[in-house]
């Protein structure tokens, strides 16, 4: 309603500017006629579109990043590597020493070098693979302030680029590929890790990815320590229904049929509140109040969909929410003084197993 009245309000004051009526009430039809009519039209039946306002890969910031020298972006002692995932595919990593490491890092040999950081996965330090949202690259502030808080816990992090994104091979992203992806990646560190506590951390479009990642990989016996979502939704459809960019639709008839049927034909289903039942591992989740792109409404149902849907023996679940107050909206809880802790304790009791 209130959007209605601001859209009148605007119109009238161009007829009262001078504009003439009939140019006002043109102008009207064919904006509302467009907006309500045409566009929806075009998504619904275009899975290419469907795919690039998921996978936003187009919003690449920031730029002219090297990734062969992470150093520039805030994150010395960091390794830049590739992996072939299929094919005619590779995906772009970053290596993340924790802190008491940077010091130790060979400066010369670059053989040497890489063998060195890899030896260094299996020192019993925990390893966190990080699996990023929708935007962007490995390299995007946020991310690196995340990055930084884990590696002063003393973590080893590996955080890679999906096909389409950043210094990856270019592909159109699908649900099943960046899967793919995530899963080719999970296995070469599991390859090196040894006996370190091996987690996987999922943000926002990311928590999609490892859910049904390792849900998969728990189903063929290969479990991950633990694993933590961050800023999740529930799946998909309720994530797009719920954003805010879809409010001006949401009200229109026929806006499941339009805006959702097709998503699962398109190569988009993410139902994280299916895949959760098969995660056989510890899970934390953590959401903020106020944030505005993943409803934090969604992060709890994924939570209380998951005590009811996974097994009664199944490792425990924790729900962390922070208070609106705060400000960490979508992409910063990292900045909470109490996350360290609440990781630490998390982890901890993963690693212990139960009691």
């Amino acid at each position: 309603m209130i959007k209605r009245l601001i859209y009148l309000t605007f119109l009238i004051s161009l007829w009262m500017g001078g504009m003439a009526l009939k140019t006002v009430i043109v102008g009207a039809v064919l904006t509302i006629f467009v907006t309500y009519i045409i566009l929806p039209l075009v998504y619904h039946n275009c899975p290419a579109l469907q795919r690039h306002l998921v996978f936003l890969t187009f919003v690449n910031y920031p730029k002219n990043v090297n990734f062969d020298e992470p150093e520039k972006e805030g994150l010395p002692g960091t390794r830049n590597f590739y992996i072939e995932t299929e094919k005619g595919v590779k995906v772009g990593v970053w290596h993340i020493l924790p802190e008491s490491l940077i010091a130790s890092v060979p400066k010369e040999n670059l053989d040497d070098r890489e063998s060195w950081f890899i030896k260094t996965l299996s020192d019993h330090r925990p390893v966190i693979l990080y699996l990023h949202g929708n935007t962007a690259s490995r390299a995007v502030a946020h991310r690196v302030e995340l990055y930084n808080v884990l590696r002063k816990m003393d973590y080893h992090v590996v955080a890679f680029d999906y096909r389409g994104y950043a210094d990856s091979t270019y592909v159109q992203p699908n649900e099943t590929r960046v899967v793919h992806d995530a899963k080719v990646v999970y296995r070469y560190v599991r390859e090196r890790v040894g006996s370190s506590p091996f987690f996987v951390w999922g943000h926002s479009l990311g928590t999609g990815v490892s859910t049904h990642a390792v849900g998969d990989l728990c189903l063929e016996g290969d479990n991950p320590t633990a694993v933590v979502l961050e800023s999740p939704f529930n799946n998909i459809r309720d994530e797009i229904k719920f954003h805010p960019l879809s409010s001006i639709f949401r009200k229109m008839p026929k806006f499941e049929w339009l805006f959702l049927k097709p998503l699962a034909a398109s190569g988009i289903d993410f139902r994280s509140d299916d895949h959760i039942a098969n995660i056989n591992a510890p899970i934390l989740i953590m959401h903020a109040e106020d944030d505005l792109v993943v409803p934090y409404a969604l992060g709890r149902k994924l939570y209380e969909t998951a005590l009811k849907v996974r097994s009664n023996d199944a490792p425990p679940i924790k729900f962390v929410g922070f208070d609106a107050k705060y400000g960490y909206a979508h992409k910063f809880i990292c900045r909470a003084p109490e996350m360290p802790e609440i990781l630490r304790d998390f982890f901890s009791r993963a690693i212990e197993g139960p009691n």
